[in-house]
């Protein structure tokens, strides 16, 4: 786990920690460090605390022009016990909803386990999303997370896509390919 860092080749075109509107600003990251623990095992310590004990994200690239957020996700995504989403929901993607942000891309790959619960929480965030033209979509989530997820139904408010290429493409690449795809799906 602690080998797993957060994608770091678009951190000269955006850091979290230095955006005074990200609710990541002004945090500090111990190269050396490790203290955040995901079942026992240490992450690497550039990941972000949001205030779930099983999931950890990294705000890789937020555009306030073009309205649109990639956010990097590590760990277990558990809403049946840790109810994930809505600590996702009220301690990030409601802030940046705030300030105009309604496309969100969330990189699952390292979403190794997936729990759900009930959905009224992805419903309410699509319904607040809808008025924006915004949308949700999972990139590269693992086989038996995806499984999960379709089982819960949630794919009726997030779209999940393959996108296993993201890595080589600039930050606006990816939100362009989404935006195509997403486009053509809700039309």
């Amino acid at each position: 786990m602690q080998d797993i860092e957060p994608f770091y080749n678009w951190r000269h075109f955006y850091t979290a920690e230095e955006d005074p509107q990200s609710p990541f600003y002004g945090r500090t990251y111990s190269e050396f460090e490790y203290s955040q623990t995901l079942y026992n095992y240490y992450i690497h310590p550039q990941w972000d605390d949001f205030g779930s004990r099983t999931l950890y994200m990294k705000m890789l690239f937020v555009d306030y022009d073009q309205h649109y957020a990639i956010i990097e996700l590590l760990g277990e995504w558990n809403d049946a016990i840790e109810n994930d989403i809505m600590t996702m929901r009220r301690e990030i993607t409601d802030n940046l909803f705030k300030l105009g942000i309604a496309k969100y891309i969330l990189i699952a790959e390292n979403v190794l386990n997936f729990h759900s619960s009930d959905d009224s929480y992805y419903e309410e965030w699509q319904e607040q999303l809808e008025d924006e033209q915004g949308w949700i979509a999972i990139i590269d989530m693992p086989e038996q997370s995806k499984y999960d997820f379709k089982k819960a139904r949630l794919t009726n408010y997030i779209e999940l896509v393959e996108l296993p290429q993201w890595r080589t493409l600039k930050p606006e690449f990816v939100f362009q390919l989404i935006d195509n795809e997403m486009t053509k799906r809700l039309k």
